[in-house]
């Protein structure tokens, strides 16, 4: 700890000793810097905070997708700034008055479109800064262009002239009218063109599209046709066989008690009668037995003898099945006229491709022709209509409301340099380079502050020390340069403490 104490009094006794040295390297230092720091300009700055509101209660039919709106915000940024606006902002303030032609007003716009900066402070929350430095200005006047900039910007954008312009809607709903008609009317054309083809070469053909498309639609539909001919013959054909195999008349009963009208309906009860005798568990032996195979022998010729039908009514079955039988064959009939029609359609339009060969080719081009043409006029349509609506839109509501959260702010202390900070800097740097220009100085001097030292460089011992002894004369020169010493750094000081306030009344003239 001794060893350390007596290092600091050895570096500072050697820099006291050079004290003059670290004073003039002091305020050689603190005269350069404050001088370029002086000669720095003065740069002001204002700032306005705007809120953009967005319409949300529109329906996403009506085109103000999100994502719509959030490329109207981002024009918004970009045209705040357009070399239009900006003339604006120029003819209106200061600026005006170094425009002297047409080229100074376009470096004016060039430097101001720097000086502007729009930045998005949150969601739909805006910050429009502006500096001014203008060399030929005083502070006071670039302090008020700066505010003049951002106010004469938040006009623009408040007024209105950033939120569309009607002219250019209208020239583009001009143009899409215009190019409409003309679509319209080679649209129709071209229908016109592929109808006139259609009614030559292609009305005998089924269905819509190409020749392979109703060649292809013709040929399943004919396969449709033989599988349904086919399904219809044989359905008749069975129904003609049970049909033959159907009575068309069944017997009938009168009313009384078990009494019939005709010999086969007697004989009918007879058999039912002995049937039931059967069941009844009676054998041939038995006499009602007997009594009713004697009524039966009797009546078999008799009812053999009796016509057909006698006595007997319609068979509903056999009237049905003959209705089902008329169906079937109008079905055959139906479908063999079908494929018959399709085969002569069929070979007639062979025919013709035969002797053209090029109707393909000149189908294929009218069809092409014609989408090219739809698809234009239903893009150019979908564009009309939605431009329109937007327009619409825009001319009864507003989509994006302004407000000013924080006007243009006034500025009164210049946003750089910032001068207090700079000239503090700038001794305390001098101070501090005087200070090591002593120490190194003394550095680079072959002597030798204590007898240790000298010990050390020689080897040798030291066996004493001689102090410095002054003369009352000398002793009243160093007082004198003591004052001398204290004068200067006191001078520097006060210059800096003038410095100081003169920048401080510098703003004060600014506000």
């Amino acid at each position: 700890m001794d060893g350390l104490y007596e290092q600091l009094r050895i570096i500072v006794h050697q820099i006291w000793m050079r004290r003059w040295l670290a004073l003039a390297v002091a305020w050689g230092i603190c005269v350069l810097g404050w001088l370029a720091i002086a000669l720095i300009p003065n740069t002001y700055e204002s700032r306005a905070r705007v809120f953009v509101q967005m319409q949300s209660v529109l329906p996403s039919q009506a085109g103000m997708m999100p994502g719509d709106r959030a490329m109207d915000l981002i024009q918004i940024r970009q045209t705040l700034t357009s070399a239009a606006n900006l003339e604006k902002v120029v003819r209106r303030t200061e600026l005006n008055t170094l425009v002297g032609s047409n080229r100074d007003l376009q470096v004016q716009v060039g430097k101001l479109r720097t000086s502007i900066k729009v930045t998005a402070a949150q969601d739909n929350l805006f910050e429009i800064s502006a500096t001014a430095s203008v060399s030929g200005f005083s502070n006071a006047q670039n302090a008020k262009l700066a505010a003049g900039i951002v106010q004469n910007l938040l006009d623009l954008l408040v007024e209105g002239n950033l939120a569309g312009d009607r002219n250019e809607t209208s020239q583009t709903l001009a143009f899409l009218d215009e190019e409409l008609r003309k679509r319209e009317t080679e649209l129709a054309a071209a229908e016109e063109r592929r109808v006139a083809f259609e009614q030559r070469f292609l009305g005998v053909l089924p269905g819509e599209g190409s020749i392979a498309q109703r060649m292809s639609a013709a040929r399943t539909e004919l396969a449709g046709v033989d599988r349904e001919l086919m399904t219809a013959q044989s359905s008749l054909a069975a129904m003609r066989g049970q049909l033959a195999s159907t009575p068309p008349t069944i017997p009938a009963y009168d009313g009384g008690v078990g009494g019939a009208n005709s010999y086969a309906g007697q004989l009918s009860q007879l058999e039912g009668q002995l049937s039931q005798a059967y069941a009844r568990g009676w054998t041939d032996a038995h006499p009602d037995v007997v009594a009713i195979k004697a009524q039966i022998a009797r009546m078999r010729p008799q009812a053999a003898r009796e016509r057909p039908g006698a006595g007997g009514i319609p068979n509903p079955s056999y009237v049905s099945m003959r209705a089902m039988v008329a169906e079937r064959e109008g079905q055959v009939a139906a479908a063999a006229a079908r494929k018959a029609q399709l085969q002569s359609d069929m070979a007639q339009f062979s025919a013709t491709q035969a002797s053209e060969p090029g109707v393909a080719a000149e189908q294929s081009r009218l069809n092409r022709d014609y989408e090219v043409l739809k698809r234009q006029y239903d893009k150019l349509l979908e564009d009309r209509e939605q431009v329109r609506l937007r327009a619409d839109v825009q001319s009864k509501t507003s989509l994006l409301k302004f407000r000013v959260i924080d006007p243009a702010s006034q500025p009164t202390v210049p946003a750089t340099p910032n001068r207090p900070l700079l000239l503090t800097a700038m001794l305390i740097v001098a101070l501090g380079a005087g200070v090591g220009a002593a120490f190194i100085f003394a550095q680079i001097q072959t002597t030798f502050p204590t007898q240790g030292k000298l010990e050390q460089a020689s080897g040798l011992r030291v066996l004493g020390s001689i102090s410095a002894l002054f003369t009352p004369e000398q002793r009243a020169r160093e007082r004198q340069r003591l004052v001398w010493l204290a004068g200067g750094g006191g001078a520097l000081l006060a210059s800096y403490l003038i410095l100081m306030a003169v920048e401080f009344w510098q703003r004060s003239t600014v506000a």
